[in-house]
Formats: structure tokens, sequence, C-alpha cells
């Protein structure tokens, strides 16, 4: 095969098709007609002597040959897309970029609101269009629609970027009426209610089992460790909201100790420590090869790491 016969859209086809196995969502993610792109599946077919996508009864698949040159064309793409990137530098004083970022409500109320003082001193005019994970996902990331998540992740494709922003520990906390609270010990930590908070990584959860130890999270495996086991009376993906219902007299939450902070003015707040010994919580900031050489995203990483060391 001649490569210098080879029409670039191709490439850009078949990594869409490919993605998403399936000719009108492909057209659709291209901003083509359908026939335009049912089309390029066609010349993709002959170019590759290969039907690259096969109807199923699970809708279309890819062949094998497909399925082996998905990563190097992706690779190739991406490459090329970075290599294309503008090298002009930024001027944020005088900026009108509105910077995408997903956000748990975590790194939104703990990260963000020190983000936005230090760009009103910086770049007064650069805004924020902050996202939550059910928002978005990690294919949205890797096209750089999105500028970059931070959250935390249990697994990340191999191409992104990513950089810690801080460790935080966790805390337990209750109403300091809450008649645990004078005898606190593990034995106290499992007869109170618990209130369960937790989301990571992208796309809408499903609903949680109170059986399903592993899916619980660290918490309810170290105490499955120790043979031991929780009442849980609330499951929620909100931290603040975990916090809101914790006031109850009844009830205790446990989360990073930094999701605390805006609630330390409040009387009926106690804060204790886990009576168990937990992992770190990790912040991480992730984002697409194809920003990585950006200048304006270069400042703002930045800045977030700026911020998030003060």
């Amino acid at each position: 095969m001649n490569i210098s016969k080879i029409d670039l859209n191709l490439l850009i086809y078949l990594d869409v098709l490919l993605r998403e196995q399936n000719v009108t969502r492909a057209a659709q993610q291209l901003g083509i007609t359908q026939p335009a792109m049912s089309n390029g599946l066609k010349r993709l077919r002959e170019l590759l002597n290969d039907p690259v996508l096969v109807r199923t009864s699970d809708g279309m698949s890819p062949t094998e040959k497909a399925r082996k040159l998905q990563p190097t064309v992706r690779r190739i793409l991406l490459d090329l897309e970075e290599a294309l990137q503008p090298t002009d530098p930024f001027e944020a004083a005088k900026s009108n970029r509105v910077f995408r970022i997903m956000a748990s409500d975590y790194a939104a109320s703990t990260l963000l609101p020190k983000l936005l003082s230090r760009l009103q001193e910086l770049a007064p005019n650069v805004s924020l269009d902050v996202m939550t994970p059910s928002d978005v996902t990690f294919h949205d990331v890797e096209e750089g629609k999105i500028d970059m998540a931070i959250n935390r992740f249990d697994d990340l494709p191999l191409s992104f970027h990513q950089k810690v922003v801080w460790s935080d520990s966790f805390v337990c906390l209750t109403h300091k009426d809450n008649p645990f609270v004078g005898n606190w010990d593990l034995d106290a930590y499992c007869k109170t209610q618990h209130i369960w908070v937790s989301k990571t990584g992208f796309g809408v959860g499903l609903g949680m089992d109170p059986t399903d130890i592993q899916k619980l999270g660290w918490v309810d495996e170290k105490l499955e460790e120790l043979g031991r086991k929780r009442e849980i009376r609330v499951f929620t993906r909100n931290y603040h909201v975990a916090i809101q219902l914790a006031l109850a007299k009844q009830l205790m939450v446990t989360v990073p100790r930094r999701a605390t902070l805006n609630y330390l003015h409040e009387p009926d707040i106690v804060l204790l420590d886990p009576p168990m010994d937990l992992p770190e919580i990790q912040l991480d900031m992730i984002w697409s090869p194809l920003l990585h050489h950006d200048a304006s995203h270069i400042w703002l990483r930045r800045l977030i790491n700026e911020v998030a060391a003060s």
C-alpha cells in the first residue's frame, strides 16, 4: 500500500467508527451526514480489504484486523493533533477563555473557590464551566472537549496525563449530641447509624447494595477485615448533602477532612478521628494529551498546583 495515497480523513473516520461502533453516532461525532459516513466506511473497507465493522447480535463489532489497528490509529491522530497545537504565549490578563472542568463536589467546594479567587486577580475575564462526573465521559476528556477532570479515580486510560493535586485523610463528622460521641471507639462507630458517600470516576452510578462490600469502598472493606460491619441508613453521592444529613443526632458520615472545612463554624458539629486505620484519599487532575502543550492549559495547570499547595 502506498501511504501517500491514503486520505487522512479515512483515519479519522476509522478512529471514530471503532470507538462508536455505530455509523450514525460516528457521523454525529464528526458533524457529517450518515450517508457520508457510510461512504467513508465503504472506502475504508476497500483500502484495508477488510469489513472493519460487522453486524452481530450485539450490534456492530470491529473485526480482528480493525481491533489491532485501533491503538495505532488513535496514537497517530493524537500525535498529529498535539504537534499542530498553537505555540503562541498565553496572556492571562487579556484572555476571554472558558476553561471546562469536571470536578466532584468535594473538589469543587475545596479547590475551586481558591482557584476562582486567583483567576479574578490574574485573569479577570477568564471563565470556568464546572461540570459534575455524571456530565462527561473519559471520551470527552480524551477528545479535549473537557479541559481537565479533578476527582479521585480508580482506573484511567493510559493515554491521559495526570497529576496528584493533594492527599487528604478521613474524619468522622456527627452532631455533638450523638450518644456515641462520649465513648468513642470501634464499637461506638459500628453501633451508630451511618451515611455512605462516594463518587468516583465518570458516568451515572447505579443503586448501591449494602451487602456488596467491595463496591461500598475502603471504610467497609476495612471493617470487614476487622470482622465488623456498620449500619448504613443513607446512600448519597454528594459530600455536602451527607454532611448536612449528619447534623441529625443519630447519624455519622466519614468524609475527607478538607470537605469539612466549610462547616467548622457550625456549633453542633463534632469531628472525630476514625477508630481504625484508613488510607488517604488522593485528588487527581487528568487531561488529554491533545491539550498537554497548549499554553493556556499549561498556565491553568500551574495555577491549580499553586492553589493546591497553598
